[in-house]
This record gives C-alpha cells, sequence and structure tokens, in this order.
C-alpha cells in the first residue's frame, strides 16, 4: 500500500454495495468547507492493466467531484484480490457508517458470502468453527451479528433473518426497495425472510416500493386476501420454530444442557449458515 494523490476522473465506481447518500455528501462537503481538509484518504485498488477501483471512500470522493478537485489523497493498494476489496469495502461500511435495516441486511448477507469463500471451514460447520471464525477474523458475520444485535434492540437469530433476506433479495429487489416511500424496517426484512418463493417475495416487494402496503406483513396478508385465503399459510418453519419453543420450555434444566452439548456443533454451523431454518 502507497498513499498518493491520484486523478479523481480516472477513479472507477462500478459495482459498489450501496449508493451513496446526499446527507452525507452534503455533511462531507460542510465539514470541508469549514476545516478546509478532508480528513481521511479514501482507499483504492491498483488493478493489473493500470485501473484504479475505488475500495473504500465512495463519499468522499462523490465531495470531492462536487467540489472541483481533480485529485484527492488515496491510498492505493495493489496484489489483492476481488474478494479482499470487498470485505475492505464492506468493513468500512460497518465500522464508519449508519447502516439502514436493507444496507445492513446486505452487506451481512455478502460479507458472509465472501468471507465462506476465503474460510471454507466455517461454511462446513465442523468442530470448534465459532471459536476459528473470532481467532481469523476480528469482524466476522458471526461478531457482527452480536454488535448489530445490541444496536437494534433484536436477538441474534433475528440478524441472521437479516442475512437470509438479503441473501434472497437479488438486485431488482433492492432496487424496488431503496425507492419505496416508507423506510424499509427490520421487521419488514424478516418477514421478507420467510418468503421462500421468489413470485411471492416480488409481490410483496412491489406492494412496498409503490406505496401500496405499509410493511411487509400487511403485503403478505393483502395478498393472501386477493387469493381467497383470510391469512397467509402458516410457514412451515415457524411451525417448527414453535414446537422447538414448546419442547424446550416443557424440558427440564438437565435435559436442555444434554441436548447443548450433544448438539453444539450442529447448532453453531446452522447459526453460521444464516439460515432462517
Amino acid at each position: 500500500m502507497t498513499i498518493d494523490r491520484v486523478k479523481v476522473e480516472e477513479i472507477d465506481t462500478k459495482g459498489r454495495l450501496r449508493p451513496v447518500s446526499e446527507a452525507g455528501v452534503a455533511a462531507l462537503m460542510a465539514s470541508i468547507d469549514e476545516t478546509g481538509v478532508m480528513k481521511d484518504a479514501i482507499h483504492v485498488r491498483q488493478k493489473k492493466n493500470g485501473t484504479l477501483a475505488l475500495i473504500a471512500g465512495g463519499h468522499r470522493l462523490e465531495a470531492a467531484k462536487r467540489l472541483g478537485w481533480a485529485e484527492i489523497e488515496a491510498k492505493v493498494w495493489t496484489d489483492v484480490t476481488d474478494d479482499w476489496s470487498r470485505l475492505m469495502e464492506i468493513d468500512d461500511n460497518i465500522a464508519g457508517a449508519e447502516l439502514n435495516p436493507l444496507d445492513t441486511a446486505l452487506f451481512l448477507a455478502e460479507r458472509k458470502r465472501v468471507y465462506e469463500k476465503l474460510h471454507p471451514e466455517a461454511k462446513r460447520g465442523v468442530a470448534g468453527a465459532a471459536a476459528r471464525w473470532d481467532a481469523t477474523d476480528t469482524m466476522s458475520v458471526a461478531s457482527f451479528a452480536d454488535a448489530t444485535a445490541e444496536k437494534f434492540g433484536l436477538s441474534q437469530r433475528h440478524i441472521f433473518r437479516l442475512i437470509a433476506a438479503g441473501t434472497r433479495l437479488d438486485a431488482r429487489d433492492v432496487a424496488l426497495l431503496r425507492k419505496a416511500p416508507r423506510p424499509i424496517t427490520l421487521k419488514d426484512l424478516a418477514e421478507i425472510a420467510k418468503i421462500s418463493q421468489p413470485t411471492d417475495r416480488y409481490e410483496v416487494v412491489e406492494a412496498l416500493a409503490e406505496g401500496r402496503a405499509k410493511s411487509a406483513a400487511e403485503a403478505r396478508r393483502a395478498i393472501a386476501a386477493s387469493e381467497g385465503s383470510a391469512a397467509p399459510v402458516e410457514d412451515p418453519v415457524e411451525a417448527g420454530l414453535k414446537a422447538l419453543k414448546t419442547a424446550w420450555s416443557r424440558a427440564p434444566k438437565e435435559a436442555r444442557r444434554r441436548f447443548c452439548r450433544d448438539h453444539g456443533d450442529e447448532i453453531s454451523a446452522l447459526l453460521f449458515e444464516g439460515s432462517p431454518e
């Protein structure tokens, strides 16, 4: 890595996980106007053909463009992979940005995908997988799930449902949800994560994007009613979860302890898969 000044117009910004926000760019421009400097350098990757691709600092780069800067200070990385660059982009946003629930789901899902590609042993869920995640990556999905759960006042189970929702959403879904007149909430994403059929998911997403429903749950009820059903058919995952909760609450403490001991590795593997099941 070297620190250099690079031409703003030569930096490629295609393929970013989220667009810059007007509020974020405006805040940066106001700060620069007051202090006369941009506090942090952006990060770019110099590819083998010499082109520069933005890794981190989308809002800083956009502010520089609007201020008419010809050059910007950058940390230039060489000999790094696409996956490494993507992880840096994700972690930069996780550490420094106030992500909304939709972006949180997308970043979590993408980080899980890249991490498992780099660390296939985590995906296999072998014994001790949880310990290796924390040992090999200080910003693993597991630790971020804990932090995110605390931030939003939700259980880790809800956070893994967000991962599931982020995994299922395609580019069309994301583009529509960003246009929704009401902010997409954590509850909306958790509801979307329950939908297994793509066509059903598209209908719910379109209802939210067009303002025909105030929530994903309301959209599902309306769709079910239009198909002649008073309410959505109970999700088999939810039915199974209720049965498990009932059995757990009725079991003696020693039985629960033995169950955790006997099935601990399996439970850990399921959590790290981010499955809502």
